[in-house]
């Protein structure tokens, strides 16, 4: 039997992901500098509560409250012995909300970075983050998620490591890096070479894509990126609620719902399968987003100029290609594909 988030895909044009967790939390009352993963023990309804919110907000998929559950993350916090039930616990909250839901939702076991740097650059072992991964993959398929959800990953050694955990563990899964560094992730990775990577893997993911990054606009770029590689696996779009600003001493982001619900019309049309929000992503804004891919007709896949026009200016001259003429090559292959 296929798992629920392929059916799914089979059966709608685009799918909408949820939007943050940390900046919702954040506004629930998660003190700064708490790891939020405690939550799920020590307030299970306000993480349930998070969860109702991308549903009722008409969220198709939503990630559980476990980005930093591996055992190098909650080591900061001298929490590393209680990875199997801080996950598992997100993982079964999330499942009571998707089950009380009244219609097919995916619940996602979020799954971020360790926060360490893998040999040979570091000192993180293949196998120490296949472990790591194992140990958080194996809690959240007991706690009932439905997929795996790497996110915000930078280095090509560990997205994978956690696919050969997700192997080991039995789960389907789907994996996004962030590229905030000048169209590149923090290691140089480029939109080219993960949607080459994922298709040389043993165990590649169901949808790949990029998450977080430096704002709308360039998020967008990065998929099209993906798309003029050619790949037809699904790609996922989940971008931050506008660029980030200080207003009396906490962060902000500045993208309105409107704004996010025209990113998200341009994300389907660009060519992403899967849609949704990341940082300052809130269920206002997941409704607009909602109305916008349920009302609005499908368009030709949007220019850069276009994108630059609705969204704001890009944050680099180029997408992270080998010259600065790679950010306009994927919007002209694209606008071919789309209307052959």
């Amino acid at each position: 039997m296929t798992d629920l988030l392929t059916r799914m895909l089979a059966e709608k044009d685009v799918l909408l992901a949820d939007g943050a967790t940390g900046t919702n939390l954040f506004a629930m009352g998660l003190p700064a500098g708490e790891t939020p993963e405690i939550w799920n023990a020590e307030q299970p309804e306000k993480i349930r509560a998070l969860y109702r919110g991308a549903v009722d907000a008409g969220s198709d998929l939503f990630l559980t409250n476990t980005f930093g559950g591996n055992a190098a993350r909650l080591k900061l916090h001298q929490a590393q012995a209680r990875v199997h039930e801080l996950n598992r616990i997100g993982a079964e909250l999330a499942r009571d909300v998707a089950e009380a839901a009244g219609r097919k939702v995916v619940v996602a076991g979020s799954v971020g970075p360790t926060g360490e740097i893998m040999e040979p650059v570091g000192t993180l072992s293949h196998a120490l983050a296949v472990e790591m991964f194992h140990e958080q993959a194996d809690a959240l398929k007991e706690g009932g998620v439905d997929v795996a959800w790497l996110e915000t990953v930078f280095a090509p050694e560990e997205y994978r490591a956690a696919a050969e955990a997700f192997r080991l563990a039995g789960l389907p899964w789907c994996g996004t890096m962030s590229f905030d560094t000048a169209g590149r992730t923090m290691m140089g990775v480029t939109p080219a070479a993960l949607a080459q990577m994922v298709e040389s893997i043993d165990n590649p993911p169901i949808a790949f894509g990029a998450n977080c990054g430096r704002g709308a606009s360039d998020l967008l770029r990065t998929v099209l990126g993906f798309v003029a590689q050619g790949t037809e696996r699904p790609i996922i779009a989940k971008g931050n609620a506008g660029i980030p600003k200080f207003v009396d001493g906490e962060i902000h982001y500045d993208g309105t719902p409107e704004l996010m619900a025209d990113y998200a019309v341009m994300a389907r049309d660009c060519g992403a399968r899967i849609v949704g929000g990341c940082c300052g992503t809130t269920p206002e804004h997941l409704r607009h987003m909602r109305a916008a891919l349920d009302e609005r007709r499908k368009g030709e896949r949007p220019t850069l100029e276009v994108i630059a026009q609705a969204l704001g200016p890009f944050s680099s001259p180029d997408d992270g290609g080998e010259d600065n003429g790679a950010a306009a090559r994927p919007a002209r292959s694209g606008r071919r594909r789309h209307r052959d």
